[in-house]
């Protein structure tokens, strides 16, 4: 058997730089000369003895698996609905505030003591239809500095949630959200630097969905929190008083051995012999999950399912499968259909180590997420799932490759016992911009894994990428169908490998932020920033925004009194006017014709150059002003 397995993997390895190879000569690397000078000079830590060895509890014992409901996160109402006064259209506004709260996880222990946003974890669900944009004020009452990103929007940088913009406790900041994509799934969470997962595994977490009429015709299985299910997915340890573990000091990983869904560790679901909508995000720090379904009764036989929606949104068509992939910060949905289950119970399972692309530590209960009790009697059930989901997104998807030349390469490696992008961590604020691209341009990068000891889910900020290759010498899969049918913003680098992605950067110029989420990665500091750079000869004056630590966009304090009698920067007049003058400043409401006049310079002039260098921006703002009179 030793002698089959190993010709096994000689043969795989032999496949596997087969088909690198196949990719390098399918495509022309033009990274600049600094970035390839970087790539020979890293060195990268072994990773030695690091192996995962299957444990039973870290934390105490939970005895009350799939014996507790599935908790729905609930819909956050609007305070206020002001007009914009230059498009007419209204603004909705929203508030949130950062406070402490305590759950009792375990029945017999002392409850733990979390900080989530109005004090519940996940957080509140957002929903708003497409084209209404929206502000959300962010109060923070709790103990640490905090800083917000909406996960999948291509937000202006200074309300991106950059990792050193932040609010501390007794400020508030005002964040301006264009909901301009079509439906999808995202979701906030904290960014501050250093602590983002400190203060996500105490909480700070929730989803956001953007709704359009395109998708609702469609017929799909809905009803928010009834057949429209949102599954928050995370994984935590805890103290043996039933404390919530911090991960303070933790450098590596944190896998958690107590896996939660909506905030329920191993919950189950009452379900209707129907057809479900099951939006899945992975909020955890660390663990990556590949799901599958089983019937309780026969935990051998996966029953498959179809994946209608990535990151981005639908995918151009159903794609149906027996098991997912859901990396750190991913989100997929699928529909399930019960129909054929009647009165049975079905699990929802996790393959340990992520069915060998992980190197995720497991325990006894990790290969368990929850269960579906089905009801016995029948439903009428109208809704379906077309054949076609939706037409191709362009460029992405209508001319892709736009180019046979990689851009850049950026490894994600470990040194010194430091987590670094290409050498270079976030705390070099030097050094920490790693690629200048022209506002407008499709670029390629390369994304490499080069260890056997780790696993990095990488998020670029500001954009949808698509997949286009996967390989390396230990990868056991290209890229998966469900990733090729839609659009994504995070991408996993499995063991040892190599990933292309493509990506327009598009529309705004600005700092953004790219990074492992691994969130201890993260904080340990890999995390890099790329600048989209105006064009020259732009042409088409505007409000700058492409500072992400523009002061006049910072956070504020605020008086406690004021906000609980509602006096102050808390008044719906100070509101009102405070979210008119944003919309004046007109962050999104040219969306239309900046994106027309992009095509046009790309196509006047398609061999715009990016500048090598890639210092940091001048510190403020560097004024700007709107030709359009208001």
């Amino acid at each position: 058997m030793l002698f089959k397995l190993t010709h096994l993997s000689l043969g795989l390895m032999i496949l596997n730089r087969s088909y690198a190879q196949s990719v390098r000569d399918k495509y022309t690397v033009q990274i600049p000369e600094s970035e390839r000078l970087a790539l020979e000079g890293i060195v990268e830590d072994d990773p030695g003895d690091q192996m995962s060895i299957m444990k039973d509890w870290e934390s105490p014992e939970y005895p009350l698996i799939y014996r507790n409901p599935l908790p729905i996160p609930p819909v956050l109402e609007p305070k206020l609905k002001i007009t914009n006064p230059v498009t007419g259209k209204e603004i909705w506004y929203y508030e949130m505030e950062i406070k402490p709260f305590t759950q009792a996880v375990y029945p017999t222990l002392r409850p733990a003591r979390l900080v989530g946003y109005n004090g519940i974890s996940p957080g509140p669900t957002v929903m708003v239809p497409r084209g209404t944009e929206s502000v959300i004020r962010f109060i923070n009452n709790a103990d640490k500095e905090n800083s917000v990103h909406l996960h999948g929007s291509p937000s202006r940088a200074p309300f991106d949630g950059w990792a050193d913009d932040l609010t501390f406790p007794g400020e508030y900041k005002d964040y301006y959200f264009p909901n301009n994509q079509a439906a999808r799934f995202l979701w906030y969470h904290d960014h501050a630097v250093h602590i983002t997962a400190e203060n996500a595994n105490f909480g700070q977490a929730g989803a956001y969905l953007i709704t359009d009429s395109a998708e609702d015709a469609l017929g799909l299985p809905s009803g928010y929190g009834e057949f429209d299910i949102p599954l928050v997915l995370a994984s935590k340890y805890y103290n043996e008083d039933g404390t919530l573990q911090s991960v303070l000091g933790e450098e590596q990983s944190s896998w958690g051995d107590v896996i939660h869904v909506n905030g329920q560790p191993w919950p189950f679901l009452n379900v209707q012999p129907r057809k479900y909508r099951l939006r899945f995000l992975n909020a955890a720090l660390s663990r990556n999950f590949a799901l599958y379904f089983v019937k309780s009764s026969a935990q051998n036989t996966r029953i498959p399912f179809q994946v209608i929606a990535t990151d981005a949104g639908l995918t151009t068509h159903p794609v149906q499968t027996s098991d997912l992939y859901v990396s750190v910060a991913e989100r997929y949905e699928i529909v399930f259909d019960f129909s054929g289950f009647a009165g049975q119970t079905l699990e929802l399972k996790n393959f340990p180590q992520a069915n060998g692309i992980g190197t995720d530590d497991d325990y006894e209960h990790t290969d368990k997420v929850m269960r579906f009790v089905v009801s016995s009697d029948p439903v009428q059930d109208d809704s379906r799932v077309p054949e076609v989901l939706r037409a191709p997104t362009a460029p992405l998807e209508t001319n892709s490759p736009a180019s046979t030349g990689i851009d850049h390469h950026f490894r994600f490696h470990r040194h010194n016992s430091e987590w670094r992008i290409n050498d270079v961590g976030f705390a070099d604020e030097k050094n920490r911009i790693l690629a200048k691209v022209p506002r407008g341009k499709i670029e390629i990068w390369e994304l490499e894994n080069g260890s056997g000891g780790w696993t990095h889910p990488i998020h670029v900020h500001l954009v949808d990428f698509k997949v286009l290759e996967r390989y390396g010498s230990e990868s056991t899969r290209g890229v998966m169908p469900y990733e090729a049918a839609g659009l994504k913003d995070v991408v996993w680098l499995g063991r040892h490998e190599t990933v292309l992605v493509e990506a327009h950067y598009a529309p705004w110029d600005g700092v953004y932020m790219f990074h492992c989420h691994n969130l201890i990665h993260e904080d340990h500091d890999m995390m890099a920033a790329f600048n989209v750079t105006q064009l020259s000869n732009w042409g088409y004056n505007e409000t700058d925004f492409s500072d992400p630590e523009d002061p006049r966009f910072s956070a504020r304090p605020y008086n406690r009194a004021d906000l609980t009698g509602r006096a102050g920067p808390f008044t719906e007049q100070a509101i009102e006017e405070t979210v008119r003058d944003l919309a004046l400043l007109q962050p999104y409401s040219q969306l239309e014709e900046v994106e027309e006049l992009l095509e046009e310079a790309w196509r006047e002039n398609p061999n715009q150059k990016r500048d090598e260098r890639c210092e940091q921006p001048a510190a403020g703002p560097i004024p700007r002003y709107r030709r359009f009179v208001v």
